[in-house]
């Protein structure tokens, strides 16, 4: 996508912005064309690593086993699996994923994650998915986990051939939203039947504002 497009969009952004009492995010809005998302395979659902994470800090919770439950304090929450028998009631694990916005598994305990958890977590998209780095093992290193999930987006399909993101902040330099644009754009094209061939209308705006499109 050319630099100096995205720059005149930015600027066009910024200039007709309203002033808000928060940072507000910078979304990217995708319109795929010759996409049947009733097709399994023509379904988008991929994970992108942005280069220049945006200030809002994800709420991890992380499953273990009993060898990983000190290392993994580094996370919102540990739930060990000596301690899956208290989440006996489905109220507590609908307040569990409420409260946090991410949940990683040891490999070891994923199968009674699935069986404890899934149920509620799975119809939320919030089951620990291997794609997106969020099964491990006891030899990870969980900084670079933590590190990784605060920068990483997720674009699926749903009922629709559009996919919305949030790839930055408007306190991020315009080098920074592009190259965070581009990155998404590159994962979107790699993961798509015809590649570029498939995106139709781009588009940005502001959490409030109204899109601006490239």
């Amino acid at each position: 996508m050319n630099k100096d497009q995205i720059k005149k969009a930015l600027e066009e952004l910024r200039h007709n912005s309203k002033k808000r009492n928060f940072n507000q995010s910078i979304d990217f809005i995708i319109n795929l064309k010759d996409v049947n998302i009733k097709k399994t395979e023509e379904n988008v659902d991929i994970f992108v690593t942005l280069p220049h994470p945006s200030t809002k800090k994800v709420r991890i919770c992380a499953f273990v086993g009993k060898e990983l439950k000190q290392q993994a304090k580094i996370f919102d929450k540990v739930v060990s699996d000596e301690e899956f028998p208290e989440y006996n009631d489905k109220k507590e694990i609908k307040r569990l994923a409420k409260n946090y916005d991410i949940f990683l598994a040891q490999a070891s305990v994923m199968g009674k994650v699935a069986t404890i958890f899934g149920k509620v977590l799975g119809p939320k998209g919030k089951m620990p998915n291997p794609k997106a780095g969020q099964v491990i093992s006891s030899d990870s290193n969980l900084e670079n986990v933590k590190q990784r999930m605060n920068s990483t987006i997720r674009l699926k399909t749903k009922n629709e051939p559009i996919l919305k993101a949030s790839i930055g902040k408007e306190s991020m330099s315009d080098d920074q939203v592009i190259e965070n644009m581009n990155t998404t754009l590159g994962a979107l094209i790699r993961a798509l039947p015809k590649e570029d061939k498939n995106i139709g209308a781009i588009y940005i705006k502001t959490t409030m504002g109204k899109p601006i499109k490239l």
